[in-house]
């Protein structure tokens, strides 16, 4: 089910991702693996000037966001391949590492936050409620795919740096590919939430080959998923950095925006209420556009929240 040594090509990536949100709504985290990390700038510039494209092993990444009621710290160092360790139930990346035993996820972690240095260290523990065999294609060649491990999920955190302790919902999922994420896709919208039944999840991508991609998945805390009407789209506040987004919501109902976790050139992610079928849902809504993303001065200005460890 879950493996951190499958092989990956040559200008691929893997990246494993949790989202969680407090009980008592005060904190939130994300946190993701990267193999291949499909938003460095060292990667890309890599990619362009490697013919068949560079070795995914060379660019990986530990990204844990912390969001409290007063701050957000932020860590997202790159190392090269002597700072990775692959193994099927053990993924480590530097000092920080995520271990799988069948039933559970931990994440060690021991990262610097950018662009001031603090230190975080902690762990993370995550408790699926059920597993998700399914793996999903996201273009018509299948060489982007998703596989929502664990839409339905627990997690207690507890940290040392900084000192915080806390339980809530969660989420847990892999993305995979055959090649750079940008030459498939212009922009995505996605978002899950909690429901009565389990989880909600929708997934938007529009195409360079001119589709798009529409998820609508409905998913039981007891396990299993089922493919389910999709209400109409509704817009979400424009970022600040002047990105359209939008969500799914009932046609006699309007989404909310809660909270603006990430609000930067080319990404954002946010906390969002919606209301599907009747059902007020609270959960986590991210935004894509990959075409900001190869802009030269976007890609000048991720090393700042990207630094990377050449040694």
């Amino acid at each position: 089910m879950i493996r951190f040594d499958h092989p990956i090509p040559r200008g691929g990536y893997a990246w494993w991702y949790v989202d969680a949100l407090s009980d008592d709504g005060l904190h939130a985290l994300t946190l993701i693996a990267f193999i291949g990390s499909v938003f460095s700038p060292y990667y890309a510039a890599a990619n362009r000037r490697t013919p068949g494209g560079a070795d995914p092993e060379d660019y990986v990444a530990i990204n844990l966001a912390l969001y409290g009621p007063r701050r957000t710290l932020w860590a997202m160092t790159e190392r090269r391949r002597r700072s990775l360790i692959r193994e099927p139930g053990t993924l480590g990346i530097g000092p920080s590492r995520l271990d799988w035993n069948g039933n559970r996820l931990t994440a060690r972690i021991t990262e610097l936050t950018t662009p001031i240095p603090q230190p975080m260290r902690g762990t993370i523990t995550l408790h699926p409620k059920a597993l998700e065999p399914s793996i999903y294609p996201l273009d018509a060649a299948a060489a982007h795919r998703w596989q929502p491990i664990a839409p339905c999920a627990r997690i207690s955190v507890t940290f040392e740096k900084p000192a915080l302790s806390w339980e809530g919902d969660a989420y847990f999922d892999r993305n995979e590919g055959d090649a750079p994420m940008h030459t498939a896709f212009s922009t995505w919208n996605w978002s899950r939430a909690p429901s009565r039944q389990g989880a909600r999840v929708f997934y938007h991508a529009n195409r360079r080959d001119g589709g798009t991609t529409a998820l609508s998945l409905g998913f039981t805390a007891a396990g299993g998923a089922a493919p389910l009407h999709a209400p109409p789209e509704a817009p979400l506040p424009i970022t600040w950095w002047r990105i359209n987004r939008a969500t799914r919501c009932d046609a006699d109902a309007e989404p909310r925006l809660l909270r603006a976790f990430e609000d930067t050139p080319f990404y954002a992610r946010a906390r969002i209420a919606t209301t599907i079928d009747g059902e007020r849902l609270d959960g986590v809504h991210e935004t894509l556009d990959l075409d900001r993303f190869t802009m030269p001065v976007v890609q000048a200005m991720l090393p700042f929240r990207m630094p990377r460890r050449f040694i």
